[in-house]
């Protein structure tokens, strides 16, 4: 038999390894504990589309295993096939957030109450964008005389680059009625498609988000050398993930912490250099003033604009 002191030396000796072993466990970044009883199980987050929803769901996905990898969550992606109607389209997929674009940001926040979290910076584009009105170089279009009897391609009725800066624009150009003035106006669904609908002559005059200017820019020199654009709005803030504050305060506080440290970690970093981004910014509800301004100056009441927006 062996001497006591030797079995509690080799007793001692394996406690202090499991313990190790549970430390070790615990410390690694993308290991979660699992959910606590009554706690969601899956996640729903919506994405409104701005270009092909095929890449915009392949984009956003590293994102969403991500945050489902650190907090224990399933994160489900939905890509909403069109803007529509952004309180119907959130409380028929039972949403729990979405990336919201500024407008559409806006918009929920004043009538589904949502807080937003965290948005992307990008290396050149920063955290922000702003709406581009554009024309053919070729069209002789320069002012609002030039505009009348033309097509007009606008996105949807819930952004602001392709919705909201149009309507101030021709507010600020003495437009009381853009339906009479121009011949056509239309909705092309995404700002890709509005641009190109300008690029191919299906319309004379269009508007659009910049990144997505710009970056079809990069891809096709046409955009580049064939367009010229004729208004910018303000700067408004980029695709924000904002969430139903009625979710657990501690799960709010976790998503939003694994954003904003995201470009600590080599996973975060590789994640967000496939993305575009470089970091996650903070956003909260001031970031959004340069949308409630606009609204204002136009008589638009973003509270109420989900309900009469429902049947464009």
């Amino acid at each position: 038999m062996k001497p006591f002191f030797t079995q509690h030396r080799n007793s001692a000796l394996l406690c202090c390894l499991l313990l190790l072993f549970v430390a070790g466990c615990g410390s690694d970044p993308d290991v979660a504990p699992p959910p606590q009883p009554g706690q969601t199980q899956t996640l729903r987050i919506g994405l409104f589309p701005e270009q092909d929803i095929f890449v915009q769901k392949k984009r956003y996905t590293p994102i969403a295993e991500y945050l489902s990898r650190n907090t224990g969550m399933k994160i489900e992606l939905k890509v909403l096939r069109r803007y529509g109607n952004i309180v119907e389209s959130f409380r028929n997929e039972n949403l729990d957030g979405a990336f919201f674009g500024s407008f559409a940001g806006a918009v929920a926040i004043k009538t589904l109450k949502v807080e937003p979290l965290a948005r992307p910076d990008y290396a050149l584009g920063g955290s922000t964008y702003f709406g581009v009105i554009f024309v053919r170089k070729d069209s002789g279009i320069k002012n609002a005389d030039d505009l009348k009897g033309k097509t007009f391609v606008f996105v949807d009725q819930t952004t602001t680059a392709g919705w909201l800066l149009p309507l101030h624009f021709f507010y600020k150009q003495g437009i009381m009625d853009y339906q009479h003035w121009f011949r056509e106006g239309y909705f092309s669904g995404t700002h890709e498609d509005a641009i190109y609908d300008v690029l191919n002559g299906k319309a004379h005059i269009g508007a659009a988000k910049n990144l997505i200017f710009d970056q079809l820019a990069k891809s096709d020199s046409r955009v580049r050398d064939e367009l010229e654009i004729l208004a910018v709005s303000p700067k408004v803030p980029y695709n924000t993930l904002a969430i139903r504050k009625d979710l657990a305060p501690d799960l709010k506080i976790k998503l939003k912490h694994l954003l904003l440290t995201m470009h600590e970690n080599q996973k975060g970093r590789d994640i967000l250099q496939a993305f575009g981004a470089v970091r996650f910014q903070e956003t909260s509800e001031d970031d959004y003033k340069p949308v409630f301004h606009y609204a204002r100056d136009i008589g638009l009441d973003l509270s109420d604009y989900g309900h009469h927006n429902k049947n464009r």
